[in-house]
């Protein structure tokens, strides 16, 4: 199984569940971009990977070709609103021909039997009325990564209906996911990564839009998602071959202000925040999913409330705080995800041992 972008905060977390499957995980990404990075502090040695841009069209299609995969999931990207206003065309050229070159070079794999690709909750044309977004809702995309998402939303499509839909062809699809919090994110201009750093220097967090309302979920929810979803790819094939929505409950959104109380109350009453008085380019305010599809196609729902999220999310980075193993830190929330499974899935016989499921 191929995994881009496995350096990453997600992609991480990923390629170890999977490893702790037995499945047999190759990477392509760039180097890890922060320090700390969850992808080192856990040690994880991929079965074979390449260190690489997205926008290097030959060597992504040496790539696949050395690895073979059966099913890739790609979540390589350029995953930031605020650095995408910094540079636009890098953005566009990394999130829109970055998958053309992927699903170019995928198309001459013999082996390949499911391609998914990751987007965003952000793809959709927000007009901010707060009616949670289904997956036939029109797409759009203000700020540049939002409307690159959108765009490779359809350069997914395309390759799907004009390359791979002859008998036997790979199915193609795509996931879009709300915003993902937990343990091991230390990413610029995200909102955990902020209440952590600012914990650490013992100052109030200051929040761009306090009031900015966001479907939060644990990292755990999507990966998830995105396991069934190959799956299903792979034994229904063009019949499940589009996209899903995995957010959380309808109802449980809450505001910018709400996650960082929540943490603060956790980390003994720090950072707590204040607003900032500073102009930032447009962020939308107003932002849900709705998970039915999900539920319907896959029996996928989400497992873990707002509370529990954040609970999660705060006993992580107090384990790191307190020198614990980031290692046993990540399987032992994977465990405590898995026994909520009431029928946990199995893995493709070709990407681990028979009968394995979705628990270490």
């Amino acid at each position: 199984m191929l995994v881009t972008g496995h350096t990453g905060f997600k992609g991480a977390w990923l390629a170890l569940w999977l490893q702790s499957l037995g499945a047999r995980v190759t990477g392509f990404a760039l180097a890890p971009e922060t320090s700390p990075s969850l992808f080192e502090l856990l040690r994880l040695a991929v079965d074979d990977e390449i260190i690489g841009d997205l926008r290097d069209a030959a060597l992504v299609a040496a790539a696949l070709r050395r690895f073979d995969p059966q099913i890739v999931i790609h979540m390589a990207a350029q995953a930031l609103v605020q650095p995408s206003y910094v540079n636009p065309v890098g953005t566009f050229a990394t999130n829109v021909l970055g998958l053309a070159h992927l699903l170019e070079a995928a198309r001459y794999l013999g082996s390949l039997q499911a391609v998914l690709v990751v987007t965003t909750d952000k793809v959709y044309e927000n007009r901010e009325d707060g009616r949670p977004f289904g997956e036939g809702d029109r797409l759009g995309g203000r700020d540049p990564y939002s409307s690159s998402k959108a765009c490779a939303e359809l350069v997914a499509s395309c390759f799907r209906d004009s390359f791979f839909d002859a008998e036997g062809a790979a199915a193609v699809a795509t996931a879009r996911a709300g915003n993902v919090v937990g343990g091991g994110d230390w990413s610029a201009f995200r909102l955990v990564p902020d209440v952590v750093r600012a914990c650490e220097r013992s100052e109030p967090v200051i929040l761009r839009q306090p009031h900015a309302v966001r479907p939060w979920q644990h990292v755990l929810e999507p990966l998830y998602g995105y396991l069934l979803y190959a799956q299903a790819l792979v034994e229904r094939g063009a019949t499940v071959a589009g996209t899903l929505n995995f957010a959380p409950a309808p109802g449980s959104s809450r505001t910018v202000a709400e996650v960082v109380e929540a943490l603060s109350a956790a980390f003994g009453g720090r950072p707590g925040w204040t607003p900032s008085s500073l102009q930032y380019p447009h962020e939308a305010k107003l932002l849900a999913l709705s998970p039915a599809k999900a539920e319907a196609v896959l029996g996928w729902r989400p497992q873990l409330d707002f509370a529990t999220t954040m609970a999660w999310t705060a006993e992580w980075f107090k384990g790191f705080w307190r020198g614990d193993d980031v290692r046993a830190l990540v399987l032992a929330q994977i465990e405590a995800y898995a026994e909520r499974l009431a029928e946990p899935p199995q893995v493709p016989a070709f990407a681990a041992p028979a009968g394995k499921v979705l628990s270490p």
